[in-house]
């Protein structure tokens, strides 16, 4: 087996135009396959860690999506808001920990305005249990005082001190402006690659007055989390079946994956092309093999003339098949890794996309062998070909 993979290898550099762009070929399907699937796992992660240990999500009576929507991912509108009183009792039940109240409906220059408290730094979790941190500044003190996301800063040219007009409504362009009552920015909060990034945050006591109220009469949805877990089915079926108001409240790991299986369509649809890649690269190779095979009959000649039986042509062919995969695989391997280190900060700073340069798990090793064994599994008909070629010359008798 050594000998015929060191023909097999002197038998490709006689050729190595040809085997550069085999393999050429092959690295580049390899590399778009598993930057592809990278890419999907760091999606998916990023996505699921949005928001990180909340334990319900409560909001007026809708859609379990939709209330998911708005209350983390700032899109779209709530059907109804959810009264103090209901929000009050909640938050004061022996069985909660805490709870982060949420008050939306104004928007500054197309951004999201966000009405919470103190709650929300301190209990807020993105990416696996990181709390909110902040670049420059503190956090607001004041009614008209605000917390301004990274991309906002950095789109807006903001910086603490800054004046900004909160208008109402959640359009790009608001005919309703808040402008006798102009907001201070206190602080900026670190990139998070979540929807905190393109929010502006002001206290409950700033969304009532720039409203006229002295007290606020309901909120948009707000945020639990429980002392004991074990509580929180129970919480969960009560708030849903509460009387007074039509409540609805989800887990927001449930929702979360119901909200990925519905947009993971597209998703799995870009794996599949990257994986039709791969198939052309080998059936690329596998091209460059037969096209090849006429042109080396002296070849085999002279390999059959030195003592070299049928089956070692056919173990030659499916050598170089098997070689010339795992060299594209190889340099498929280095150019994904390349391309992520070299993206890395690139697709931080303007997606929010964290894309950690980790080794190969069991998945990708997994797949990076079956396209060399699909090589391999290619390389038979050329290799049956070239042997009945070499049993047609070896029995033609020549003058």
């Amino acid at each position: 087996m050594t000998g015929t993979l060191q023909l097999a290898l002197r038998s490709l550099a006689n050729r190595r135009a040809t085997a550069l762009l085999t393999v050429g070929a092959i690295a580049i399907s390899v590399a778009l396959l598993l930057g592809v699937q990278k890419l999907r796992n760091a999606a998916r992660e990023g996505f699921t860690s949005t928001v990180s240990d909340v334990d319900l999500i409560v909001g007026a009576r809708s859609g379990p999506l939709n209330l998911l929507l708005y209350s983390v991912f700032r899109v779209g509108d709530a059907t109804a808001n959810v009264s103090w009183e209901s929000y009050q009792l909640v938050a004061n039940h022996r069985d909660v920990a805490w709870t982060i109240p949420l008050s939306l409906g104004d928007s500054h220059r197309g951004f999201r305005v966000l009405g919470t408290n103190d709650a929300y730094f301190e209990h807020y979790r993105v990416a696996g249990g990181r709390a909110l941190e902040f670049t420059e500044g503190k956090r607001f003190a004041g009614t008209y005082e605000a917390v301004i996301g990274a991309d906002v800063a950095k789109e807006l040219h903001y910086r603490p001190g800054d004046a900004i007009v909160i208008a109402h409504g959640a359009a790009d362009v608001s005919f309703a402006q808040h402008d006798e009552q102009p907001f201070r920015v206190t602080g900026i909060l670190a990139r998070t690659g979540t929807p905190v990034d393109r929010t502006v945050h002001v206290g409950l006591a700033a969304i009532s007055a720039i409203h006229d109220a002295s007290a606020p009469a309901s909120i948009t949805a707000f945020m639990v989390g429980m002392r004991d877990r074990t509580a929180l089915l129970t919480m969960q079926r009560a708030l849903n079946e509460y009387k007074k108001e039509p409540l609805l409240a989800i887990i927001p790991g449930v929702a979360l994956k119901q909200l990925w299986d519905l947009i993971g369509v597209a998703d799995r649809a870009l794996l599949v092309v990257a994986a039709f890649v791969v198939l052309a690269g080998l059936l690329g190779m596998l091209t460059a093999i037969l096209v090849s095979l006429n042109e080396r009959r002296r070849e085999m000649a002279i390999l059959r003339s030195v003592g070299a039986r049928p089956r070692h042509v056919f173990a030659l062919l499916v050598s170089e098949a098997g070689l010339l995969a795992a060299a594209g695989v190889l340099a498929g391997i280095v150019i994904t890794y390349a391309l992520l280190a070299a993206a890395q900060p690139w697709l931080a700073a303007h997606y929010g996309l964290f894309v950690p340069v980790t080794g190969l798990d069991a998945l990708d090793a997994a797949v990076l062998g079956g396209i060399i064994a699909a090589a391999l599994a290619m390389g038979l008909f050329p290799a049956w070909r070239a042997y009945r070629n070499t049993l047609s010359d070896g029995l033609t008798i020549r003058v």
